[in-house]
């Protein structure tokens, strides 16, 4: 079950305050009223404009006051994104103090509030978030997890599908550019490390794992799925939450999180485990969701390709592709998933192209068709067995793997390409092995009959000292292809 205790207390950060100081200031009130705009500051020189408070007004009604999910999901989906592209582009929306007034101090408002406002300056803000920003923003997904988590019973809040997913998905990114910005320790101040050091807990995977598997029980959710795939009454399973949309969709948007996260950890069978009570044959509940469903394929795809499972990781990638080449014009007018769903179409054509060179098959025309036009050239230098055209490839479409535990603050250097090494390794281990075998595959189709001693040979194998090592070589890459056949 939840651990509460998991989560650290509100407060100062080892003894850092939190605060914003102000000696930045120009003295020109113009250049001082945008300055404190970019940072959100509160205080009465701060002129919300009109059209945001209306917004804030609205939104808050929708969510506390009168609560209407459709008035909900145009505001987020539309008004949100409007008005950050017309006030708050490339800077912050403002800050709690400025907003909290204006919807009667809600403190359940204000930690939603406070969810889109961090993850607007992770996404926007060109300088990204302060070390007291990213410490901050874990507080606040603590305070939401322990509302919805903690209470006696379901709690009375509705939210968007579409929000919902991207609070877990953003909850698991900003964990992700957490682990990367502590691990590169070379250029952070004596006092940015001493923060680090001194605050362990926040952002720490435990925690992480701990939110992510709380919300899949307190949802029943792979109960639900399990009678759902045999044809029976989810609700018969679901419990007083999982009956709940919020605690229904929040736990399947989980196993999706649990997945992605395991893949970051290189847990790849635990990745594909947690996903056992997921019917991928079946319409599920990711296909509300575009942004769910994409990924979902994505990292069950690359898990399948790391485990050289090929033809099922083939199979993901084509089915998913086509899936984007169909949808694609649904997400034109919203640029920011727009963006991120190109980046991993890209990826996952590059994924498809290093899979189909290890384990040739048939796919779709369509993404064949695509496959050809983009990738031919990459993909005949990998035929050609060229490692580091593999390696690029693999460097640009694999995720952002991470590190579980904290680096050592006594050693300042970067750690942050570590796992993604140890991983580079795995696979160029694999594709050197894979192009070994590819030439005995080649040797052995013209010859009905072949000596080893003359295998050998072509396999540049030196044979004249020690004979019975190169055959007991011969032999151990021998039935590694025969394993690798059936």
């Amino acid at each position: 079950m939840y651990e509460e205790e998991e989560f650290v207390e509100r407060g100062s950060f080892g003894g850092f305050e939190y605060g914003h100081d102000y000696e930045s200031h120009t003295g020109d009130p113009r250049l001082d009223l945008e300055y404190e705009r970019e940072r959100g500051y509160s205080g009465s020189s701060y002129i919300l404009p009109e059209t945001i408070k209306s917004f804030l007004v609205e939104l808050y009604t929708a969510i506390r006051v009168e609560p209407d999910l459709y008035q909900i999901q145009s505001l987020y989906d539309n008004g949100f994104n409007k008005l950050t592209d017309r006030f708050f582009k490339n800077s912050p929306w403002p800050n709690a103090d400025v907003v909290a007034p204006i919807v009667d101090d809600d403190g359940i408002f204000m930690i939603l509030y406070k969810e889109l406002y961090f993850r607007h300056i992770y996404a926007r803000v060109q300088s990204g978030p302060s070390i007291e920003q990213m410490f901050e923003s874990y507080y606040n997904y603590c305070d939401l997890f322990n509302y919805i988590l903690n209470a006696d019973g379901p709690v009375e809040l509705q939210l968007p599908n579409q929000w919902l997913w991207n609070v877990i998905d953003e909850f698991i990114y900003q964990f992700q550019s957490f682990s990367q910005f502590r691990s590169k320790l070379s250029k952070k101040s004596d006092v940015e490390v001493q923060m680090l050091r001194e605050n362990p807990k926040i952002w720490n995977v435990h925690s992480v794992l701990n939110v992510l598997h709380s919300l899949v029980d307190k949802s029943n959710i792979n109960q639900q799925l399990e009678v759902y795939s045999s044809g029976g009454d989810p609700d018969s399973v679901a419990g007083e939450f999982g009956r709940q949309s919020l605690y229904k969709m929040l736990g399947y948007f989980s196993l999706i999180g649990l997945l992605r996260l395991h893949s970051l950890l290189g847990d790849y069978y635990q990745a594909l485990k947690v996903l056992e009570s997921i019917d991928f044959n079946k319409k599920n509940l990711y296909s509300r969701v575009p942004g769910c469903q994409i990924t979902t394929y994505y990292y069950v795809g690359f898990v399948y390709m790391m485990m050289r499972r090929y033809q099922d990781a083939i199979r993901t990638f084509s089915n998913i592709l086509l899936y984007i080449q169909r949808t694609k014009s649904m997400f034109q007018n919203k640029a920011q998933l727009y963006d991120q769903i190109n980046k991993q179409n890209d990826q996952m054509y590059t994924l498809l192209n290093i899979c189909l060179v290890l384990h040739p098959m048939r796919i779709d025309e369509s993404v064949h068709s695509q496959l050809q036009d983009k990738y031919q050239e990459k993909k005949l230098k990998m035929q050609k067995g060229d490692m580091s055209e593999f390696i690029n490839s693999f460097s640009f479409a694999c995720p952002k793997f991470l590190s579980p535990v904290p680096p050592n603050y006594d050693n300042p250097v970067n750690y942050h390409k570590e796992p993604y090494l140890l991983q580079q390794r795995v696979f160029t281990e694999e594709v050197e092995q894979h192009n070994l075998l590819g030439n005995i595959r080649s040797y052995l189709k013209l010859y009905t009959t072949l000596p080893l001693s003359k295998l050998a040979a072509f396999m540049d194998m030196v044979c004249t000292q020690r004979i019975y090592n190169c055959y007991f070589a011969l032999y151990n890459e021998f039935f590694i292809f025969l394993a690798r056949m059936f």
